[in-house]
């Protein structure tokens, strides 16, 4: 049995040599459908799993509370509600007045997204971003401390010169020395380094390695602008007390605001999961549009992949004729036109999957998303090109076996 399949595809793959033009262009239509699947779902993929990361950077049962909600944007030729900032009064009144338990709140605010650090003769581009913050902002947002060490109490109550910086910022100012204790300057403040973050990367050209973290209260002493907004944002130890601190937060901030029990909030409450389960929603229809594309290239790759098995099967009739006078049984026949479908149908699924992860990869690395394979993606392609060979050998296969083998060699 084994050596009769042997013999088979032997016989598959002349037959393919043969008629090799065919071929090469079915294979190509086949990967065409594959490459459309593949490629699209793993640019989804890569926007899935970079968005993820990104806005789970906010900590783990953690909620934010700042002036816009995230579905919010600010449009000057529509009649959306602006928000008013959130000041400091309010956030320093919400942190004495916010006492759930086992939670822990942090404040800050971007003093800019230009900054020029210097550090002795060295200088960076005017694109650091400096924050101002408190001892529990590193923590809550889900950063870490690769070195040295966090803000801690003392250094916010104290107002005290020091900062904790970027990764980037490191390696473009601080990468020939210990960081630790080194003496940086911005806008001529003066700032002792006790800690380098861990690596973040960037997202949507977004930077999170680029940036100081400095005392809330020296920021602004450096950041005076009178409308600076402020957030907020909540951990709780236990994730089961989550909603719940999460509702007295919006309770005490309505209060803090000023707002009755009928007017709506003019604040935004966000949450990780929530932002994440948003954006699968989205990408969800990126993938059914990716399927949808997909099937029908599919559809028309299987009638291409039958169209040539019936030309095959017509040009090799006498062959076949041959065959069955030197006693190959029909079920034989059948099997060596079905092994020939299968080979083509794979040969072109992997060469749609191989396209299909160049592309996504290639748009990945062009939008600086976080690259994933998308092994689902190359699962569904490799068992959708096997159903298309069964689905377009089948015929082919029968009508081959059912030939008359006495006609078959009068066939010219």
């Amino acid at each position: 049995m084994f050596s009769l399949v042997k013999e088979n595809i032997r016989i598959a793959f002349d037959s393919i040599k043969s008629q090799l033009l065919r071929t090469i262009l079915t294979i190509l239509i086949i990967a065409i459908g594959i490459t459309a699947l593949v490629g699209i779902l793993s640019a989804v993929a890569a926007l899935e799993n970079t968005i993820s990361s990104d806005f789970s950077s906010m900590g783990a049962n953690t909620f934010n509370i700042q002036r816009y909600d995230f579905t919010s944007q600010r449009r000057s030729n529509d009649n959306q509600k602006i928000n008013p900032v959130i000041n400091y009064r309010q956030v320093k009144t919400f942190e004495e007045d916010y006492n759930f338990p086992f939670t822990s709140t942090s404040l800050s605010f971007l003093g800019t997204r230009s900054a020029e650090v210097k550090y002795e003769n060295k200088k960076t581009d005017p694109e650091v971003q400096v924050y101002g913050v408190n001892e529990h902002f590193i923590s809550n947002s889900g950063l870490e401390v690769a070195s040295g060490r966090a803000l801690n109490y003392f250094d916010i109550q104290n107002s005290n010169s020091v900062c904790v910086i970027g990764s980037d910022l490191q390696k473009a100012l601080l990468a020939d020395v210990n960081p630790i204790n080194q003496t940086i300057s911005i806008r001529g403040s003066k700032f002792k380094v006790i800690g380098v973050l861990k690596e973040k990367g960037a997202t949507f050209g977004n930077n999170e390695d680029l940036r100081v973290l400095m005392p809330l209260q020296k920021a602004r002493t450096i950041y005076t602008n009178a409308n600076i907004n402020y957030s907020l944002s909540v951990k709780t130890d236990k994730k089961d007390m989550l909603e719940g601190a999460q509702g007295e937060a919006i309770v005490l901030f309505r209060n803090i605001r000023g707002l009755n029990p009928v007017e709506e909030s003019n604040f935004g409450i966000e949450r990780s999961d929530d932002l994440i389960n948003r954006i699968g929603s989205i990408t969800g229809y990126l993938s059914t549009a990716a399927w949808f594309i997909s099937i029908i290239t599919i559809f028309g790759s299987t009638i291409a992949l039958l169209n040539m098995m019936l030309v095959s099967v017509s040009e090799r009739t006498r062959e076949i004729g041959v065959r069955k006078a030197l006693g190959a049984k029909s079920g034989t026949i059948a099997f060596q036109f079905f092994i020939e479908t299968i080979i083509i149908g794979q040969l072109g699924g992997i060469l749609g999957i191989i396209l299909g992860i160049l592309l996504g990869y290639g748009f990945a690395a062009a939008v600086d998303f976080n690259f994933v394979i998308p092994w689902a993606a190359m699962g569904s392609a490799a068992i959708i090109t096997f159903i298309v060979a069964v689905i377009s050998g089948s015929y082919p296969a029968s009508k081959a076996a059912k030939l008359d083998p006495v006609e078959s060699l009068r066939y010219e």
